[in-house]
């Protein structure tokens, strides 16, 4: 019983990956028949990993729908706060939609899921949609029926109208207090529900692992640390070159106080794989080198809501590398529509295990890729969720830097230390 207390959802769904790579293989080599075929692929395996797969699928609408709703109402403070608010939401979406668009850049240079066909595999038609030009994607964004849009998983349309009716809610106040907190009692058992099925984690991943080196054996080895690899490019590509270029271009500072400070705050994420654990954290960090805390306590909390950049990377690389693997070509309007969504989602992601892989199905959904690859992304992302929340946070901290700067609320005597020269 100690023992079982021990052994978190990471490590079991660790032991699923190494348990479903080694029965994978070993099921690989034995002979074709009812046993292997009938009894075990699509059977047992079947079973586990397409009804992980469908529990994933039956969270998505409802989960983002609504904490789309709360994040949005929740940005009710912006009003108040002017030109700090609209400077902090630019920020955060803007570098939202130069990650997701690095990730796809970076993910077509290195073509991660080449040389892996998985076609096979796919357990029901998938139809990418069909060439569309720039005005008709945006007015594809705008749902005729709502209603319609949720029943048939219009992602695009549904986060237009969750958004439109959460910022409605933010504006009317108090008399739609009943509705805002309908909401926030619904995305609470949602991710109830999230957590819940995470628990299913580890065997769902066993199955699918499974049936993926049974079939193609260990060549999916190589592309996913290919996929790896280019998710921790991208990283660090929007890490020391966006968001060190946008600090050092608009404030003139010298960087190496904010990454000495930052330094702390990176531990914390690295470790608790949490942007909300760091928030007091990272309060306190921006507050000891000069920022005020008016600007500190609002853009902070507000990024760790809205400001998702290493998730948008991840699913931007996981598009590529499923389209791939799949050898599904996604096209300029399937690309565009991928930075729509992704951008558009992170507003309101919370950080709760398990919600990256819903909002990744989410955008497979947007341009019609089969979400089975998903079981191939979960089994390395526990490794890549450390780094993209450090990632996230940090993007939260360099916007602090940069609106306290542009308010004229930043202390240059903290930010450079009392006894060193302030140059620029």
């Amino acid at each position: 019983m100690l023992l079982k207390k021990k052994i978190g959802l990471t490590a079991k769904i660790f032991i699923g990956i190494i348990l479903g790579v080694c029965f994978g293989l070993v099921l690989k080599g034995m002979p074709d028949g009812g046993f292997k075929n009938t009894l075990l692929l699509d059977g047992i395996l079947k079973l586990l990993g397409t009804g992980f797969i469908n529990a994933i699928k039956m969270l998505v609408v409802p989960l983002v729908f609504a904490s789309l709703v709360c994040g949005a109402s929740s940005i009710g403070d912006v009003k108040k706060l002017g030109r700090i608010g609209v400077k902090t939401i630019c920020f955060y979406l803007i570098t939202t939609a130069v990650a997701i668009t690095i990730a796809l850049g970076i993910g077509k240079l290195i073509n991660p899921g080449i040389g892996l066909d998985m076609s096979e595999l796919i357990t029901q038609e998938t139809t990418i949609a069909e060439s569309k030009s720039l005005v008709d994607i945006f007015l594809g964004m705008i749902p005729t029926n709502p209603i319609q849009s949720l029943a048939s998983g219009e992602m695009l349309q549904i986060i237009v109208f969750a958004l439109l009716l959460g910022v409605s809610i933010s504006m009317v106040g108090a008399k739609a207090e009943p509705v805002k907190k309908f909401f926030e009692s619904a995305n609470e058992l949602c991710m109830k529900m999230v957590t819940i099925i995470m628990h299913l984690a580890p065997y769902g991943v066993f199955a699918l692992i499974t049936n993926t080196f049974a079939t193609v054996g260990f060549d999916a080895m190589f592309s996913l640390l290919k996929y790896m690899l280019a998710v921790l490019i991208a990283l660090a590509l929007q890490a020391f070159l966006v968001y060190s270029g946008l600090v050092k271009f608009t404030t003139g500072l010298k960087l190496k106080p904010f990454y000495k400070k930052f330094a702390n705050v990176a531990a914390v994420t690295f470790s608790t794989a949490s942007s909300n654990a760091a928030i007091p954290l990272s309060i306190e960090s921006m507050e000891e080198i000069g920022v005020h805390n008016s600007v500190a306590s609002f853009t902070i909390p507000l990024g760790a809501t809205i400001n998702m950049d290493g998730t948008a990377i991840m699913q931007g690389v996981a598009c590529v590398f499923i389209s791939q693997i799949y050898n599904i070509d996604l096209g300029f309007s399937g690309l565009l529509t991928i930075i729509l969504t992704a951008t558009l989602a992170s507003i309101g992601t919370a950080g709760v295990p398990g919600v990256g892989m819903i909002t990744l199905s989410m955008v497979l959904t947007s341009v019609g890729l089969p979400i089975e690859g998903i079981g191939l992304i979960m089994g390395v992302d526990r490794l890549l969720d450390m780094t993209r929340t450090t990632v996230n946070v940090m993007g939260d901290c360099a916007c602090t830097l940069i609106v306290s700067n542009s308010e004229k609320e930043l202390d240059l005597d903290l930010y450079y230390g009392k006894d060193q020269q302030v140059s620029k």
